[in-house]
């Protein structure tokens, strides 16, 4: 993919959809009647994710749907997504070059 013309507008988050069962030491928000979201990790592979970053804030499935709503500036297609607080863009800096 990094070799490919589409790198440079490439943003691929590796996660997993469920935690699995494992108990999570932090408690989720609650976002609304469904209850908490479920904490996931992830790991962002992009020319302009930011080098070395580990982003500790807590985040959920919705946060990658929310991250491509907030950097091409459109409304939330829920209510969930809407109020979830974590949207992912703390991991990229758009400033740098991307790297070819």
């Amino acid at each position: 993919i990094r070799n490919s013309p589409a790198w440079s507008n490439t943003a691929i988050f590796v996660t997993y959809d469920e935690n699995g069962g494992i108990w999570d030491h932090v408690a989720p928000p609650v976002v609304d009647q469904w209850g908490p979201g479920t904490r996931v990790p992830n790991i962002v592979i992009s020319p302009y994710a930011k080098k070395g970053y580990v982003d500790s804030t807590p985040s959920e499935t919705v946060s990658i749907q929310k991250f491509i709503e907030a950097r091409f500036g459109l409304n939330p297609l829920g209510t969930r997504d809407a109020a979830i607080t974590s949207n992912l863009l703390t991991s990229f800096d758009f400033s740098q070059l991307a790297a070819a």
